[in-house]
This record gives C-alpha cells, sequence and structure tokens, in this order.
C-alpha cells in the first residue's frame, strides 16, 4: 500500500502576486468614514465590488497597516467616492498620510453622516452591513442607503498607475438609455426655465457635465456656473414618454449674473413658477417639490422606482455660501 502523498506548500512571491494583481484595470475610489471623535477620514482605494442589488450590498478592502483602519473597523457607516479622470490630485492626496486631506476637498454630509465628496464620478453613502477579518485586510460590507452618479468619464489604475478610459461615455449613451440631463439653475432666489417654442417651459438641459466653470445648454447658452455647489437632485422616468431625467441642481457664479441670456432663457422667481405652463407633469411635481425645499433649506435626492421612488434627505441644509467645511 502507498504511503498518501504529502504536498509541498509552494512560496508565494508577494511582489509579483502583487503585480499580477495589478493587472487588473480598475476605477479608483476614496473611501470616508468618521472616526470615534467625528473627524473625516478617508482613503485611496481599488479594492471596491458590488455585491448585491437586493439588499443593495457593496464591498470594499481596508489594508489593516491603513492609518484609517481604525476608523473604518469601528464607525457603523462610510462613503465610496468612484473618481472621474480629473481628479488624480484627489486620488494622491488621500493615498498620503497629509493630516488635513479634506481642508482642500468639497464634501458634505448625506444620508449616514459619512463624508460624501461633491465632485466624483458616483458616490455611495452606506451603513455597514458586516466585517469581514480577511488575512492583511478588514474586508466591509456596505448597504447603499443613497447614490449619485454623473456622465464624467471614470479615472482608471492598471499596473501601479493611472489608465484613461476610451469612449467612456460613447455619443449617444444618454439618448439611447432615454435619459435627458436637466438643471435646475438658481441665482438670487430666481430659476432659469427654457422656452419650449410652444407657449411652455422646460428645464434647460446639457449633453455634458460642467467643464472648466462653463456648463453649455442645448441651444448653444453657456453659463458660468459656481462647480462646487452643482448635486444631483433628481432621477426618474416619464411615464408617458420615453425619456427619463437626469437632474443636477446648480447656482450661477456671481460674475455671471450680468451675463446676457438668448430669448429663449428666463428666470422666474422661485415662488411664482409658471407650473400651467409646464408640459411635463413628472417635472412639474419636481419644481414644486424644488420650491417647497428652498423656502425650507432642506434638500433631497429622489430616486424613481417601480413602488413610488425612495427620497433620501440631505438633513439640515443650508443656503450654498453657507455651507461649513468640515
Amino acid at each position: 500500500m502507498l504511503a498518501p502523498t504529502e504536498k509541498t506548500a509552494t512560496a508565494i512571491d508577494p511582489v509579483a502576486l502583487r503585480r499580477a494583481f495589478g493587472t487588473f484595470l480598475t476605477g479608483v475610489t476614496v473611501i470616508t468614514t468618521r472616526d470615534t471623535d467625528g473627524a473625516p477620514r478617508g482613503m485611496t482605494a481599488n479594492s471596491f465590488t458590488s455585491v448585491s442589488l437586493d439588499p443593495p450590498l457593496l464591498l470594499v478592502c481596508v489594508g489593516k497597516s491603513a492609518h484609517s483602519y481604525d476608523a473604518f473597523n469601528s464607525s457603523d457607516s462610510f462613503a465610496v467616492n468612484l473618481l472621474h479622470e480629473a481628479q488624480t490630485d484627489v486620488s494622491n492626496l488621500f493615498a498620503s498620510k497629509a493630516a488635513n486631506k479634506f481642508d482642500t476637498v468639497n464634501h458634505d454630509r448625506i444620508h449616514t453622516g459619512a463624508p460624501v465628496l461633491t465632485d466624483c464620478l458616483t458616490w455611495f453613502d452606506c451603513s455597514v452591513h458586516s466585517r469581514v477579518d480577511a488575512g492583511d485586510h478588514l474586508v466591509l460590507i456596505g448597504e447603499v442607503q443613497a447614490f449619485g452618479t454623473s456622465p464624467s468619464a471614470p479615472l482608471g489604475f492598471c499596473r501601479g498607475r493611472y489608465a484613461n478610459v476610451k469612449d467612456p461615455l460613447p455619443p449617444g449613451w444618454l439618448e439611447s438609455h432615454g435619459m435627458i440631463v436637466g438643471y435646475l439653475i438658481e441665482a438670487d432666489g430666481n430659476l432659469l426655465l427654457r422656452s419650449d417654442g410652444k407657449g411652455g417651459w422646460v428645464l434647460p438641459s446639457a449633453k455634458r457635465r460642467i467643464a472648466d466653470k462653463e456648463l453649455k445648454l442645448d441651444g448653444g447658452d453657456a453659463l458660468t456656473l459656481v462647480p462646487d455647489d452643482t448635486f444631483l437632485y433628481s432621477v426618474f422616468d416619464v411615464s408617458d414618454r420615453d425619456p427619463g431625467y437626469l437632474i443636477y441642481r446648480a447656482r450661477l457664479a456671481q460674475e455671471a449674473a450680468s451675463q446676457p441670456l438668448s430669448a429663449g432663457l428666463r428666470f422666474f422667481p422661485i415662488d411664482q413658477l409658471p407650473y400651467d405652463q409646464i408640459p411635463t407633469r413628472e417635472i412639474s411635481s419636481m419644481l414644486r417639490r424644488y420650491a417647497r425645499e428652498s423656502a425650507s433649506k432642506r434638500f433631497g435626492i429622489y430616486m424613481d422606482s417601480d413602488d413610488g421612488g425612495r427620497l433620501a434627505m440631505v438633513g439640515d441644509a443650508q443656503p450654498w455660501a453657507n455651507l461649513p467645511q468640515i
């Protein structure tokens, strides 16, 4: 009878393994939370994975040697902020050991209180679903409580360096997916609307997001906005039409207040919006909500769904100019 063969463990070269792992092209995220004192903490990570749609789960991996490890291991919430192609500086900042990482990066509280970077590709605000100890890392599984996204190009990472993603949003993608990008542009208590040429008023729309503080509207007008004050506001379908809507709220830059507008654009006082001349019921309903929230200075983010939608309130929102820099 032959004796069982004893398997010899093969040594794995950690440097070679890291390089092999690095051939997988990923996006770049900044994961954020608050420590036991309430201070914001964050780090750059590319170990991010979607886990489940029902319930909505995702995971990130936090190295046990990371300076923010204790904060992530003890907090009951965190946010995952996917970076866009113009945010290599943000990635480098949060990959460093700088003490004041949040001083120069705009962020806000959305749902759980974890810091959400307001100018990123996509963000997910999560409560902790579970933690898994895995070797030299902590696997942090989060349940998504709120999220926001944009059509910007993602920041890629492969083989230890940043990578560009070709054609991240091919021409016609928004149209083929039935999405119109509209803007609630506010200036001194007034809201900008565009004539539909039929006696009605609609939201101004744009093919792309803000570039260098300038938003180029469909129709040719270019408006200077405050880029740090542009937030996702509502995502919904229109029941009796094909396109859906991706709506952002924004604020006109002070230096653009005297900027001439084309004949088809007009500012209306928010408390005097022409609801009867809004041809789309869903847009009219959204504008009524916006007027109520503007009066209370407490805004929400609406996501459409089959069972009536979800509205995540942003807490005690303040006028844009007074938002705290935590």
